[in-house]
């Protein structure tokens, strides 16, 4: 069955990670991205990632996964008008650059969707395309630290820690692909296209809950809290004979269960811990409480008990951990794709799963300039002569 996006073609012209994981996110449900990258160089993100194999980036199979990757230089006019032509034929174009360097490359939004006025034009930007910061590099960390996120993770006696993903990057791209698949819903009713505006740091204050009116309403700023959130608990690791372990036993009902699996079920009704607002103003001592209990059990042991008493509980998950679970398997939240060059190369399905029409994994990341003569030839009509020409000119 073809996917649900699989009417769609989408020109994909960021690079690095939040544009790259919009298209990631529209390819995973069948929507055909075609990647425009620099010819003999590429996207920098074939580069990247902290481990290597046989000199092969780890991560470039997963954030490219699905597309078509075309080289044109879109620096020279001639590419910029290639680029034009699989643009007008397109239904959304990404792109993750600086604000204006669209316009510098003679391709300004306007234009585009004068040509073809159903394009959605989906822009990723540190700052957005407006306001006195709009021309600042933005990347993801910083982001993350102007969006409110890096001043509360970590310890509260240590300089802020920054989440051990690219976090600021992919939630923008994630709200990008919202505001995309928003705008192509209206164009449904209005048959006009328009344009999605994602700035890195408004994405992450969007995720950030109460944190502003907490400051305007009641003069609070979160700080740092290291593993819990003050005033909710039970909900922490606590410590186990072989690691360390969550347990979350923050609501009334939970916390009786909780006692009981500890053996102290006169806890439950205890007043200093009868209540949410109790186990707050008491969270140090009952956290000092279970993790004297939880220390004389293995992991694997804590877990069964609190699972026979209904408490959620689990461990702290490494990749390890994710390809030996059963829960993983059953739902095959990891496949594992051919590589070319790899082999098998396992990686995180589609997300969310639909009932009828499912997201699928098409293929691993291609290689460098892999479908430029098919989508060249297929979208544009350019005949192998016109092909060789453009690349004797370094277009292509």
């Amino acid at each position: 069955m073809p996917g649900a996006l699989s009417d769609l073609r989408v020109v994909e012209m960021g690079q690095l990670l939040a544009g790259p994981f919009c298209g990631q996110l529209l390819a995973d449900f069948g929507a055909d991205v075609i990647k425009l990258e620099p010819p003999g160089q590429g996207d920098p993100m074939r580069e990247w990632g902290r481990e290597k194999a046989d000199g092969r980036s780890l991560w470039w199979p997963v954030v490219a996964r699905g597309k078509r990757s075309v080289t044109i230089d879109l620096r020279q006019k001639a590419g910029q008008d290639l680029a034009k032509e699989l643009i007008a034929s397109a239904d959304v174009l990404i792109e993750n650059f600086r604000p204006g360097t669209l316009e510098k490359w003679s391709m300004p939004p306007e234009e585009l969707m004068a040509a073809n006025p159903r394009l959605i034009v989906v822009r990723v930007s540190g700052y957005g395309q407006t306001g006195p910061y709009a021309s600042r590099p933005g990347y993801g960390a910083i982001g993350e630290a102007m969006g409110g996120l890096r001043a509360v993770i970590g310890e509260p006696d240590r300089p802020p820690a920054r989440a051990g993903i690219s976090i600021g990057d992919t939630l923008a791209a994630t709200f990008a692909c919202l505001g995309c698949l928003v705008a192509l819903h209206a164009r449904q009713a209005t048959g006009r296209g328009q344009i999605v505006d994602s700035a890195l740091y408004e994405a992450v204050l969007g995720v950030m809950e109460s944190l502003i009116p907490e400051y305007t309403v009641s003069d609070y700023i979160r700080p740092r809290t290291g593993s819990i959130l003050p005033n909710v608990a039970p909900a922490n690791a606590y410590p186990t004979a072989d690691g360390e372990h969550l347990i979350s036993g923050n609501q009334d009902t939970v916390w009786k269960r909780l006692a009981a699996a500890m053996g102290r079920p006169e806890l439950g009704d205890d007043e200093r811990y009868a209540t949410h607002n109790a186990r707050g103003a008491n969270q140090a001592e009952l956290d000092a409480l279970i993790a004297e209990w939880s220390a004389t059990m293995t992991s694997r042991e804590l877990e069964d008990l609190l699972n026979e008493h209904g408490v959620p509980n689990g461990k702290i998950y490494t990749a390890p951990d994710m390809l030996a679970d059963a829960h993983f398997k059953a739902r095959e939240a990891i496949v594992t794709l051919a590589h070319p060059q790899l082999g098998d190369f396992p990686m995180q399905n589609v997300v969310p799963k639909l009932s009828d029409t499912p997201g699928e994994i098409r293929w691993v990341g291609p290689e460098l300039g892999e479908h430029t003569d098919e989508v060249l030839g297929d979208v544009l009509g350019l005949d192998g002569e016109a092909l060789d020409r453009l690349r004797a000119d370094g277009t292509i």
